[in-house]
């Protein structure tokens, strides 16, 4: 498919001309959400699992497309993102970053993927690197700092996770919201400057209080980005199914459609089935046909073999 799409049939014609590729389409590294920060230039992050969602997504403009380990969900149908494996991950991971051109491509290290030994930490974290990822994240506070003063040495950019980490939350209480009292508000701070001193470059804050995500985007030199923490973080970061309507049913309180794609892919694939039902499509447009005379030579040679087969 060409990478300039015209579209005549609906009286629209669209080209990649029309695509933003930022101010110089320069490539984006952590050194850029770092200087944004300083410049307080909010952070747009979005997660994209393959290649044409992701090519969309870098048009687009976004500063940084995270590949996570929501694909579990969204992709494979699990209940959750801890059976997802790293060999999974990096066939979403080569997918996406194939497609990116411009934005900052970060690797979410799976459940299974660091917990074992600093040495599969740093292993797991290379192969993503080597599947062309520009960063990766990990999930945890003070616990994982090793773990990530470990990946850093190794010449790899590591972004952290604190709140709600999906991967363990559902085995101890399962509290979504963090920060509601005085202790887990200051052991969210704590986790954070330890999180910022080892080297992380920037923070996911997941279902944090307002109030207190907006204390450690204060408190930290390296860019916070939020999802369910309010609009006072550096950055925001939301799952690309999520913001495009993709699913039915009840909805996360911090998630905003940006568009019901599902309804309009439904009553798309609803059309098409009554269309193929009643003899609607292919329409003669839709078809090829071959040349008269080669159709003739064809019929003609048809008709000996049955001759031949009845005497």
């Amino acid at each position: 498919m060409s990478s300039e799409v015209s579209n005549k049939s609906n009286g629209r014609s669209t080209t990649q001309n029309k695509f933003f590729t930022g101010n110089s389409g320069e490539k984006l590294t952590v050194n850029h959400l770092l200087e944004m920060k300083k410049k307080k230039e909010k952070v747009a992050i979005v997660t994209a699992y393959d290649y044409f969602n992701a090519l969309i997504c870098d048009r687009a403009g976004v500063d940084g497309i995270l590949i996570g380990d929501s694909a579990a969900m969204v992709m494979l149908g699990y209940h959750n993102t801890a059976p997802i494996g790293m060999q999974e991950m990096l066939v979403f991971c080569g997918a996406v970053t194939r497609a990116v051109k411009r934005a900052l491509t970060i690797g979410d290290l799976p459940f299974g993927s660091y917990q074992c030994s600093v040495a599969d930490a740093v292993q797991n974290a290379v192969l993503f690197i080597k599947a062309g990822c520009n960063a990766v994240k990990i999930e945890g506070g003070t616990e994982v700092v090793p773990l990530i003063r470990s990946i850093i040495a190794a010449g790899i950019p590591v972004m952290g996770h604190i709140g709600f980490t999906p991967q363990t939350s559902s085995l101890w209480n399962n509290n979504r919201l963090h920060g509601k009292t005085e202790k887990s508000a200051l052991k969210l701070l704590e986790d954070a400057r330890e999180l910022e001193e080892a080297g992380a470059f920037s923070v996911v804050l997941e279902m944090v209080t307002d109030e207190v995500a907006t204390l450690i985007s204060e408190n930290l030199s390296i860019p916070t980005i939020g999802i369910g923490s309010g609009l006072n973080c550096d950055g925001q970061v939301l799952v690309s199914h999520d913001l495009l309507g993709l699913y039915q049913g009840a909805q996360l309180r911090f998630v905003k459609h940006y568009a019901h794609l599902y309804e309009t892919i439904f009553d798309a694939i609803s059309l098409y089935r009554k269309d193929v039902k009643e003899k609607k499509f292919p329409q003669d447009t839709n078809s090829f046909h071959m040349d008269k005379n080669e159709l003739r030579k064809v019929l003609r040679k048809l008709k000996q073999q049955r001759k031949l087969r009845n005497d």
